[in-house]
C-alpha cells in the first residue's frame, strides 16, 4: 500500500485530559528541538529544565515547580514501561540516567504534573514524563554527525517486517556510537555505545512486542568548580581540580508489553528486567576532608530490577455520548542492589565508609473511574494504595535491619467544557516518594559514627491545581495553571555522606503559561513560562528558603518548516535565580541560552543538518551550589559558590540519509 504522511499540529488534548498541566509532544516537534544531550529531550515538558553539573555519562539534573529535584526525585520518568528512577541508588534517591535514550526512536513523550493520577506512584510528585518508544520506523536512517569539541555520532536504525506463522510482523534495530570531549581542560573523553532490538506484531491497542536495550558509557568529570580561584585567576571556567574524577556505567534491560482492546474493555500487561551498574568518583570538596589525600569518594552501585504491570479497563457506554471507564492496575517492582560509599585516591580505594546490600520490594494496587456526566462535565476520581519492604544488610551491624510501610493516596479531577474550545480543571490528589532504604534502618552514622535517627520510608505530599485550556484562536493552544503542593518531609539520602538528611514540611505555589502557536502551515511557535515561590514551614523567615528550588523559567522555540528544501529553529532557554542559602544570603545568577538549527535537504532522503549551542557565547553556569571546600595550599575552608559552567559555543553538522 501506498504510505501517507499526514502533518497537523501539536496533538490536541481538549477532551481528553486530566489536568491543564497534562500533555503529550509528538516526534515531529521532538526532532525540531536540538538537544545537547539525550536527556534534554525532556525540556519539551513545559517549565522543565535539565542541566548538568559533572561528566557527560553521569545522570543529569532535573528542575521543576519549585523543585531542585536533583538527579531525579519527584519526578517519575519511564521509557519503553520502563521505570527509571532508581531507588536507594549510592549517589541519590532516584537517579534517573537517561544516557541509554536514543530520541530517533521516541514518537512521543507524554508529561504530567501534580499527584493527580492514580496510575503514578513513587517520584511522580512533581511531575511523570514517559517517552514512548516506536515500534516501526516508516523509514530507515543512517546519520554521521561532527562537531566541535570531540564530538562524533553514528546512528543507524531501521525495521524490517517479518511474517511469523501467517502474522506480520516488525523487527527494529538501532544502533548507536558517540563521543564527546566537551569544552573542558581535560576532555569528559565521554564514549557511548547503544543499542535496540525491538519484536513487535499487531498495534499499539491490540498487540505485543518485546525489546533488548544495552547501554555502556565511560568518562572522565570536570565537576563544578569554587568561584573564588576563578575570580583569583589560579582556575580557568573550564578547569578541574581533581583530575581523576569521572566514572562509568552499564544498562542492559529485557521488556515486552501485551495489549488487547475492544469496545467493552481494555487489557494490558508489560514486563521488565534490568541490571546496570555504575562506578562513579566525585572530589566535591577538594582537601577539605583530607588534606593528605584529598577527599575523592566512589559511589559503585549495582543492581537488578524486575517488574510487572498489570491493568483492565471496562467500558460503559451512554446515551449521547456519555459513558464510563473504570480501570483496575497492579505494579510491582523489586530492586536487589549492591552499593557502597569509599573513600578514594585517583580512584583507588583508601578506606569503606559503608557497604550494604539492599532488597527493596513494593506493590501498588490502583482503580480509577472515569466518568462522562455530560458533553461539557467529565471526571476521574482515583485512589492508590503502596506497600514497601525493605531489608538492608550492612557492613556496620547497627545499620542492618528490615522495615516496611504503606501509603493510600487518593485523587479527584474535575473537567468542565462550557464551550467547545475550552476546559477548566480542578485537580486534587495525595502522592509520595520514597526513602532511601539505607536511611530506614539507619542507627549509627557511618562517617562520624555518632547515633542517628531511621527516617520515614515513604513521604507523603498532597496537591491541588486550578487550570484552563482553550483554543480561542485557529491555530493557538494556550494553557495556564495555578497549583500549590506540599511534602510533609523533605527528607533525602545524602549519598556524598552515606547519611540521611531530614528536612522540614515545605509548600510550593506556582502559576505556568504555556502557549504553541500554529499561524501558518510551516511556522509554529512555543513560549513556556513559570514561576514557583518554594518555602520551608515551620521555619520563621528569613531562613525558610529551600536552597537550589527554581524560581522562574522561561522557553521560547520557533521553528520553520515549509516542506521544501530548508528548515529552521531557534530556542532560547531562560533557567532563573535560585537561592543558595537557607536564608536567601546567597542566590545564583540566572542562565540564557540560545540554540539554533538549520536543515538543508539535499536531496529526497538526503539530509544535511547544522546546529549551534549557546549562539551567543554566554558564560552562565549551568548549575550552582554554596558550601564550604578548601583548595590544596589554603589554610583552612572557604564557603563559595561553586559552578559548573554552561558549555561555550558550538557547532555540530549532521548528515542523514532516510531509506
Amino acid at each position: 500500500m501506498q504510505r501517507v504522511l499526514v502533518d497537523g499540529s501539536r496533538s490536541n488534548p481538549l477532551g481528553v485530559a486530566d489536568a491543564a498541566s497534562m500533555g503529550s509532544i509528538s516526534q515531529q516537534e521532538l526532532a525540531q528541538r536540538g538537544v545537547y544531550r539525550a536527556a534534554e529531550m525532556l525540556e519539551a515538558t513545559p517549565g522543565l529544565i535539565v542541566s548538568q553539573h559533572s561528566g557527560e555519562g553521569k545522570a543529569n539534573q532535573f528542575y521543576l515547580r519549585g523543585f531542585n529535584l536533583d538527579h531525579g526525585t519527584d519526578l517519575r520518568t519511564t521509557v519503553d514501561e520502563m521505570p527509571v528512577n532508581q531507588r536507594s541508588h549510592a549517589h541519590g534517591q532516584g537517579w534517573t540516567d537517561l544516557n541509554f535514550l536514543i530520541p530517533e526512536l521516541a514518537v512521543r513523550l507524554d508529561y504530567k504534573k501534580g499527584p493527580y493520577s492514580a496510575l503514578d506512584g513513587d517520584f511522580a510528585s512533581a511531575g511523570a514524563v514517559s517517552v514512548v518508544y516506536a515500534n516501526r520506523l516508516l523509514q530507515g536512517v543512517a546519520s554521521l554527525t561532527g562537531g566541535q569539541n570531540g564530538y562524533a555520532r553514528t546512528l543507524l536504525a531501521d525495521s524490517l517486517d517479518i511474517e511469523r506463522g501467517g502474522q506480520m510482523g516488525s523487527l527494529l534495530y538501532a544502533l548507536e556510537l558517540q563521543h564527546n570531549d566537551g569544552p573542558y581542560t581535560r576532555p569528559d573523553d565521554y564514549q557511548k555505545l547503544n543499542a535496540v532490538l525491538r519484536y513487535s506484531e499487531g498495534y499499539a491497542s491490540n498487540g505485543f512486542h518485546a525489546g533488548l536495550m544495552l547501554y555502556r558509557g565511560n568518562w572522565n568529570a570536570t565537576d563544578q568548580i569554587p568561584l573564588r580561584a576563578v575570580q583569583a585567576g589560579s582556575l580557568g571556567r573550564y578547569d578541574g581540580i581533581d583530575l581523576s574524577d569521572g566514572g562509568s556505567a552499564h544498562r542492559y534491560s529485557l521488556s515486552g508489553g501485551w495489549r488487547r482492546s475492544s469496545d467493552a474493555s481494555a487489557s494490558s500487561i508489560s514486563a521488565y528486567l534490568i541490571a546496570s551498574q555504575l562506578a562513579l568518583y566525585s572530589n566535591f570538596t577538594y582537601f577539605m576532608e583530607d588534606p593528605l589525600h584529598g577527599d575523592q569518594f566512589a559511589q559503585p552501585d549495582q543492581r537488578v530490577t524486575s517488574g510487572l504491570q498489570a491493568s483492565h479497563s471496562w467500558h460503559q457506554h451512554g446515551s449521547d455520548g456519555n459513558g464510563s471507564t473504570t480501570t483496575l492496575g497492579l505494579q510491582l517492582q523489586n530492586d536487589n542492589i549492591h552499593n557502597a560509599l569509599l573513600r578514594t585516591q585517583a580512584r583507588q580505594t583508601l578506606a569503606v565508609t559503608r557497604q550494604d546490600h539492599i532488597v527493596e520490594s513494593s506493590a501498588g494496587l490502583y482503580l480509577q473511574q472515569l466518568t462522562r456526566w455530560s458533553d461539557s462535565l467529565r471526571s476521574t476520581v482515583g485512589a492508590r494504595y503502596d506497600d514497601y519492604r525493605y531489608d538492608v544488610r550492612s557492613d556496620r551491624a547497627a545499620n542492618s535491619g528490615k522495615a516496611d510501610d504503606h501509603l493510600f493516596s487518593p485523587s479527584m479531577n474535575l473537567v468542565y467544557s462550557p464551550w467547545q474550545h475550552s476546559e477548566f480543571y480542578a485537580n486534587l490528589g495525595n502522592g509520595f516518594h520514597s526513602n532511601d532504604a539505607r536511611g530506614t534502618t539507619l542507627r549509627i552514622d557511618p562517617a562520624s559514627g555518632d547515633k542517628a535517627d531511621a527516617v520515614t520510608p515513604l513521604v507523603r505530599s498532597r496537591g491541588m491545581e486550578l487550570g484552563a485550556r482553550s483554543n480561542w484562536l485557529p491555530g493557538l493552544q494556550s494553557v495556564i495553571s495555578l497549583y500549590r503542593l506540599d511534602f510533609d518531609s523533605e527528607l533525602s539520602f545524602i549519598g556524598d555522606a552515606g547519611n540521611t538528611e531530614a528536612g522540614p514540611p515545605s509548600r510550593r505555589y506556582g502559576i505556568e503559561l504555556s502557549n504553541y502557536y500554529k499561524p501558518l502551515r510551516w511556522l509554529s511557535i512555543d513560549l513556556d513560562l513559570a514561576y514557583a515561590r518554594a518555602r520551608s514551614r515551620e521555619v520563621a523567615a528569613p531562613d525558610d528558603r529551600i536552597a537550589g528550588a527554581i524560581e522562574g523559567t522561561g522557553q521560547l522555540a520557533i521553528n520553520v518548516d515549509n516542506g521544501g528544501p530548508y528548515s529552521g529553529s531557534l530556542k532560547l532557554r531562560y533557567f532563573g535565580p535560585r537561592p543558595l542559602t537557607e536564608d536567601n544570603s546567597v542566590r545564583s545568577h540566572s542562565s540564557l541560552t540560545l540554540n539554533g538549527r538549520l536543515g538543508w535537504k539535499l536531496r529526497k532522503h538526503l539530509q544535511l543538518e547544522v546546529e549551534a549551542f549557546n549562539l551567543t557565547n554566554r558564560r552562565d553556569s549551568a548549575i550552582d551550589y554554596y558550601y564550604a571546600s578548601r583548595l590544596q595550599g589554603e589554610a583552612q575552608a572557604v564557603s563559595d559558590v561553586h559552578f559548573h559552567p554552561i558549555e561555550a559555543r558550538s557547532l555540530r553538522a549532521t548528515l542523514t540519509q532516510r531509506f
